[in-house]
């Protein structure tokens, strides 16, 4: 969906979402936002960001992985700041209807727990030992993870979470050590219902504003 994330979403661009839920949250020393469109990183600015990082072209086309990026980003701020961060946050901007308890829970897991990375998510609905399939080169269809003895119900089987870019925490040597996303150190934490929600398609915006309309925004005290 091209220009998304400045697309209107109730009276603000979605990506001031992001923006004001990372100063609400008052965890950060800086706000950057990392992008190759001049309209993106201009709306940032309006919206209160510190920082603009110009993401150059290889990191910017849609095959593009996210780690290189986030590095990208750090290493840029650190260089403007003379400032070496041990901990980062990535807030996705398609996750308008995260909270800041969510930032806070988040980065509080990271702290409490010996892990070098938090990621969130939700139970999942399907899962891959009872009802999600793969297709063979055979074209035969078979469940995407075989389980250690058959599973008869969905609530029987191993407990499956879906995975959302909301949230990343990073501790810092975690983050530039790796080029992989998941390691044995990695955590994640749940955020409830309809939290994570992430704005793909016309339908996900549908949804989501209807989710804003129904609950008092916080957002209502921030003008531009």
């Amino acid at each position: 969906m091209k220009n998304k994330n400045i697309r209107d979403l109730l009276g603000k661009p979605l990506i001031a979402y992001s923006i004001l839920q990372a100063k609400e949250s008052q965890l950060f020393d800086f706000v950057v936002v990392s992008s190759d469109s001049k309209e993106i990183l201009e709306t940032a600015k309006r919206y209160g960001a510190d920082f603009f990082i110009d993401r150059p072209a290889e990191l910017a086309t849609d095959e593009a992985p996210k780690l290189p990026v986030i590095q990208h980003c750090v290493l840029k701020t650190e260089k403007t700041t003379g400032k070496i961060f041990s901990v980062i946050v990535d807030l996705d901007a398609t996750s308008p209807l995260r909270s800041t308890d969510d930032i806070h829970g988040a980065v509080k897991l990271l702290e409490d727990r010996s892990v070098s990375n938090v990621i969130t998510g939700t139970p999942a609905h399907r899962s891959p030992y009872f009802n999600l399939v793969e297709l063979g080169e055979d074209g035969v269809v078979v469940l995407s993870k075989t389980p250690s003895k058959p599973v008869a119900r969905r609530q029987d089987a191993p407990k499956c979470f879906d995975m959302n870019a909301s949230i990343y925490v990073w501790k810092r040597n975690a983050l530039f050590e790796s080029d992989v996303l998941f390691k044995r150190t990695h955590c994640c934490m749940l955020c409830p219902g309809n939290g994570l929600l992430i704005l793909i398609s016309e339908m996900d915006f549908q949804i989501v504003e209807f989710f804003m309309k129904q609950r008092e925004s916080i957002y209502e005290k921030y003008t531009v």
